[in-house]
């Protein structure tokens, strides 16, 4: 993906919370532990409600990036991106994109909106303070543990949390709200899926646009994000955890699940295409 030289985005600050330990349970956390390191979904509460959390330190939020830090000027540019294709597909929807801020923080953070997260959370977005949160040493673990190396393996992490904040614009992460204690814990956790998979599939529609206006895309980038969604699937997280799969705690989808709403957002490009909840009868 070429990146240097290009516009990085405004909406960026960094800062982080002090405290140790985070327990961790409940709602999307049910399966593994490996499996709420990355992607942890819409809503941190589902990880942070129902167990004891120990807080940490007011963070001292300041704006702006690190200008030595090459990783965070990489997903500011690619937060930049995201801005512009979404304004874009809003406008032609007859709506206006509210562009999030993305939060920079190492080891912890104290949010606004979904109270103390530590690192090992993964990237996530808040919608109480409608921010993305990502401490950027997560893409040396994508890369060195989970064999998803690239700029773009990076940039669909970030296009996979952006398209947690279209939902929330569009009020379609209210499903999981209602739902929420209305259903049970499996079915619940297909509406997770659901969730999961058309961010998945709005990380595609990004690359999309990426390609076709921005011209930014390079040989291999879209092999470099399908390799990562492969790399995550609930099914392969699983087996590698525990030596079995258990469908009915999946949260995020199966590996050819994720890769499959991932592609077919990049080749069609349509956000009316993007119904995950539809073909998955919810």
């Amino acid at each position: 993906m070429k990146w240097l030289g290009r516009r990085e985005s405004s909406n960026t600050e960094q800062g982080s919370g002090g405290g140790r330990g985070l327990a961790l349970g409940g709602g999307v956390v049910g399966i593994i532990a490996a499996a709420i390191y990355f992607f942890t979904g819409i809503d941190p509460s589902a990880i942070l409600g129902g167990t004891q959390q120990q807080q940490g330190e007011q963070t001292n939020t300041q704006p702006g990036i690190d200008p030595n830090n090459q990783q965070q000027k990489f997903v500011s540019v690619v937060l930049a991106d995201t801005e512009d294709i979404w304004g874009k597909l809003f406008k032609e929807m007859g709506k206006t994109y509210e562009e999030p801020t993305l939060h920079f923080f190492e080891g912890g953070v104290q949010t606004e909106g979904c109270g103390f997260a530590q690192s090992a959370t993964g990237p996530f977005y808040c919608p109480g303070d409608r921010k993305v949160y990502i401490d950027v040493t997560f893409f040396d673990e994508l890369e060195q543990r989970f064999a998803a190396a690239g700029n773009f393996a990076r940039a669909y992490v970030v296009a996979h949390e952006v398209g947690h904040h279209v939902q929330q614009l569009l009020g379609t992460s209210a499903k999981l709200e209602r739902a929420r204690g209305n259903v049970s814990e499996a079915e619940y956790n297909k509406l997770s899926v659901a969730l999961e998979l058309q961010a998945d599939f709005y990380a595609g529609v990004f690359a999309h646009y990426e390609e076709s206006t921005k011209n930014v895309l390079e040989p291999g980038d879209i092999d470099e994000a399908l390799n990562a969604a492969n790399q995550i699937g609930d099914d392969r997280l699983q087996k590698e955890s525990t030596g079995r799969v258990e469908p009915d705690s999946f949260t995020h989808g199966t590996s050819a699940q994720r890769q499959h709403w991932f592609k077919k957002g990049y080749e069609t490009g349509d956000v009316k295409q993007g119904d995950t909840f539809a073909e998955m009868g919810l």
